[in-house]
């Protein structure tokens, strides 16, 4: 379990190929504090620590995960926000993630600065509709952040300039794609909505 709140950025220094698989080698600050085994999310993808070096580690993704998140998009050189669980007891500052990605083919179509803050706009699958409200949480490339201006498939978020210097939004633009994940929370109460619980 994650809360959303970006730790450290890493960034992608091999991608090799294994049949259906990738790994990813990532730099990063934290590297040398993990271990084997250890869950770590990638830009809101939850992925295991399976080898660990002086400055990097690396994570391997499955065929079904390159499909549903943005991963397939990854090229050397790109910034990841990395968050590595949180620990029992923990503050939950930033809300439950789980670090499965819901959709990966949602979009930024927008970016404008704002009174020294950052608007960020996006357009998902209308599928998802009912998992997005406003003022409501929702994690964006592994980051926990407040929609607003929800429209049918289609929502902003505010970004304030720490959270800009100290995430790959910095880099973010109109027409990449990102991972969402949506609330818990609501998937739940959906879900028990469908079947008359």
């Amino acid at each position: 379990m994650f809360t959303g709140i970006v730790e450290s950025l890493g960034t992608i220094a091999v991608i090799r190929k294994e049949g259906s698989n990738v790994h990813f080698t990532v730099n990063s600050p934290i590297s040398n504090e993990l271990k084997i085994d250890q869950s770590v999310a990638h830009d809101g993808v939850c992925l295991t620590v399976v080898a660990l070096d002086d400055h990097s580690h690396t994570v391997t993704a499955v065929a079904e995960t390159l499909q549903k998140t943005n991963l397939a998009d990854w090229q050397q050189g790109r910034t990841l926000n990395l968050e590595r669980a949180m620990k029992l007891g923990d503050r939950l500052d930033g809300h439950i993630v789980q670090g499965h990605v819901d959709d990966g083919n949602a979009v930024c179509t927008g970016r404008e600065e704002v009174d020294g803050s950052h608007l960020f706009t996006f357009e998902f699958p209308e599928r998802f509709a009912a998992l997005v409200i406003e003022k409501g949480s929702i994690c964006i490339n592994g980051t926990s952040l407040t929609a607003f201006n929800v429209g049918r498939n289609t929502f902003a978020v505010t970004i304030i300039p720490y959270t800009i210097e100290h995430t790959n939004f910095k880099h973010l633009q109109a027409g990449d794609r990102v991972n969402l994940e949506f609330d818990i929370l609501g998937k739940y109460f959906l879900r028990m909505k469908e079947v008359g619980a």
